[in-house]
């Protein structure tokens, strides 16, 4: 009897997609929006706020604000995202942590454009005051936004902030 030999299928292509998303981090829960600006084709403009759970510091969550392009190229997904973009990280249960942090660390990556530009999330630790602070700024691969947002989470004395 011969062996059929088969080809990866969507099985393990679809198991390896879960795998890269799983490996990227945590990804956006969205919370709620708003229109801004109503289009007669395609999706409103909008600002939408999503939660992000810290994925090394269990029970920190960031909330993070930010525009979303509507219209036809926002429907298509070819619009580039306003820069600006507002954050509120808070503790939303008990703080541990996963393993010990780097100083700074990037926390979360979004794309809001096409190719360029990306929504980042920065974490920070002030090891003085034993605190956590987030960052939110995006960026573009020819030049770079200074707008940005910070926030910051104080963690109890009693649980130091694990450093690497």
């Amino acid at each position: 009897m011969q062996r059929r030999r088969t080809r990866p299928g969507w099985r393990l292509v679809a198991g390896l997609g879960l795998l890269a998303v799983a490996a990227c981090g945590a990804s956006a829960e969205p919370v709620g929006e708003v229109d801004t600006v109503f289009k007669w084709i395609g999706p409103d403009h909008k600002i939408v706020v999503d939660a992000y759970d810290d994925p090394l510091v269990a029970g920190v969550t960031c909330y993070v604000s930010r525009a979303k392009t509507g219209g036809i190229k926002g429907a298509l997904g070819l619009a580039e995202d306003k820069s600006e973009a507002s954050i509120a990280c808070r503790q939303v249960g008990p703080v541990s942590f996963a393993k010990p942090l780097r100083q700074q660390d990037e926390v979360f990556s979004e794309r809001i454009s096409l190719v360029f530009k990306r929504l980042r999330v920065v974490r920070m630790v002030d090891a003085k005051r034993n605190t956590l602070v987030y960052m939110t700024y995006s960026d573009r691969v020819i030049e770079g936004s200074p707008q940005n947002s910070v926030t910051a989470v104080p963690v109890d004395r009693a649980t130091p902030i694990p450093l690497r």
